[in-house]
């Protein structure tokens, strides 16, 4: 029989990987009698590990929440799997970096050699992509908020701040009346969160920034939940953010064919739809906010094209091709600074 202090991380490691633990189960895994069972679920009830007793004609076990965070055990992928995922918490924009800073030392402190050494080896440096935008920080307690609102199924009032306050006095006008909504999701798109929702007032989807929302208490009735247009949140948030006409798609669009191999044009258009017409042809089909913006990104690639249609694209082309000449030419008085 294995010692008691193993004995017992053996068991809260097998309480950990499943709901329920039938007795006579846990006694077959661990060599021991169901008397010792009993003994060890005790003594890890004295050291704060909530263990429920399961009645029945088998009885069993639950290892369930409680009121304070007792220690965890992790196998060794868990344990490198949530280092690593503490390390680029920082790129979240939830507010939590310091304090996963502090649990990744206390994992790192608690963690065997072999794990340690591992770990350190693997420094990962969290890079956010390059934007002209910030991304603000939402205060954690208000993901939670809204969390627990899509969880609960409960219709949530907010104070929803602009973009930019309004220059307003003690004396002004009172603020907009809070929106009251029904949540559905909650979503991180280009480094910020945003909650998915049907807006009761407009009657309508809505995608609102949780760095902008105030929640407010308590919350409303219970609601019963309606399927998000297309049935798939991803979709639905990308269509949002690419048509401005709520169409979900790109304003502008086009196709043209590129003197270019399919997989390497795949591998630098992610959004774009691209089809292999020979070994060194591809037709590619591309959307951008604007006309001049899709031919410049199709100029990106170093290969002759044929546009396929529309006629703005065509347009956009002639457009860039005249202000590239331009830039091209060194005109007289061109680049020339009044003295």
């Amino acid at each position: 029989m294995p010692k008691t202090s193993g004995r017992l991380l053996s068991l809260l490691s097998l309480l950990q990987t499943r709901r329920e633990w039938p007795g006579a189960l846990l006694a077959e895994r661990l060599a021991v009698s169901p008397r010792t069972v009993r003994r060890d679920v005790d003594r890890l009830r004295e050291l704060g590990y909530p263990v429920a007793a399961i009645k029945g004609p088998d009885g069993g076990y639950r290892l369930d929440a409680g009121a304070e965070l007792p220690p965890l055990l992790f196998d060794d992928e868990q344990a490198v799997a949530l280092a690593v995922a503490l390390q680029i918490a920082t790129t979240t924009g939830a507010g939590i970096e310091e304090a996963a800073a502090r649990a990744l030392a206390t994992v790192r402190q608690v963690m065997p050699a072999r794990l340690r050494r591992r770990v350190d080896t693997l420094q990962v440096t969290a890079v956010e992509r390059p934007s002209t935008r910030p991304n603000p920080q939402v205060d954690s307690r208000v993901l939670l908020a809204l969390g627990a609102a899509v969880h609960a199924r409960e219709e949530l009032r907010f104070d929803y701040a602009p973009v930019s306050p309004p220059d307003t006095d003690d004396g002004g006008p009172a603020g907009p009346p809070p929106r009251r909504v029904q949540p559905h999701h909650l979503v991180t798109w280009g480094g910020r969160w945003y909650l998915v929702a049907w807006d009761l007032d407009r009657e309508d989807w809505r995608t609102f920034r949780a760095d902008r929302i105030t929640p407010r208490t308590p919350t409303g009735p219970r609601f019963s939940p309606r399927d998000v247009p297309g049935g798939d949140v991803a979709a639905f948030v990308a269509g949002r953010f690419q048509g401005s006409d709520g169409s979900g798609d790109w304003p502008c669009r086009g196709e043209v064919i590129l003197d270019l191999p399919a997989a390497d044009v795949s591998r630098y258009s992610r959004e774009g739809i691209v089809e292999e017409l020979g070994p060194d042809r591809c037709r590619l089909v591309l959307g951008s906010w604007s006309w001049p913006g899709l031919a410049a990104a199709i100029g990106m690639f170093d290969a002759d094209i044929e546009v396929v249609g529309p006629a703005e694209l065509k347009d956009a082309f002639a457009h860039l091709a005249r202000r590239y000449a331009d830039a091209a030419t060194d005109a007289p008085g061109r680049g020339e600074r009044p003295g």
